[in-house]
């Protein structure tokens, strides 16, 4: 991340405790983490960016889970064998469904996060597809500052769109 969307970010970050935590000064505020050294931190900022920039953006998980069906059992010698097996059960949600889901001046979008070296699965393209047929935006973000970039630029073409309308 370049040193000014570190400094954008973190001056949006102080704003937002300023506003919740009044009497703190601001001395004693914790630091903005604006880390960005994977796909897991990568989606926590950007997330965080769209919420302290007055959008609404939540993190989908669409993995399932592992059940855990082993069992202990102790024989008549006093030997301990575990027996069973895990079991993984899918998810329920939507089979390549964007990392991000968020809604910014009133439209929905929806953001993949790809790190480094990362592609998009057969599963993630028709969901694109799904999701620009329907109006929505879709938006792959591999870096914070390429989702700075895009970010302000799709805020000026929904102003621009707006002062047409009116």
């Amino acid at each position: 991340m370049n040193k000014q969307n570190k400094q954008r970010y973190q001056e949006l970050y102080l704003s937002e405790q300023r506003k919740n935590y009044p009497a703190m000064p601001d001395f004693a505020r914790p630091p903005a983490d604006c880390k960005e050294n994977g796909a897991n931190s990568l989606t926590k900022l950007v997330c965080s960016f769209i919420n302290l920039s007055g959008g609404q953006a939540e993190r989908i998980s669409t993995t399932g889970r592992m059940i855990d069906n082993t069992k202990i059992s102790t024989d008549v010698m006093g030997g301990r064998r575990t027996i069973g097996s895990m079991e993984y059960i899918p998810g329920t949600g939507t089979k390549g469904s964007a990392d991000i889901s968020s809604t910014i001046h009133g439209r929905s979008v929806k953001i993949e996060i790809k790190w480094a070296k990362d592609r998009q699965s057969q599963h993630q393209k028709s969901y694109e597809n799904a999701i620009t047929r329907a109006g929505g935006i879709y938006y792959i973000c591999r870096t914070f500052d390429e989702f700075l970039i895009w970010y302000d630029n799709l805020i000026f073409k929904i102003n621009q769109q707006t002062k047409l309308e009116l």
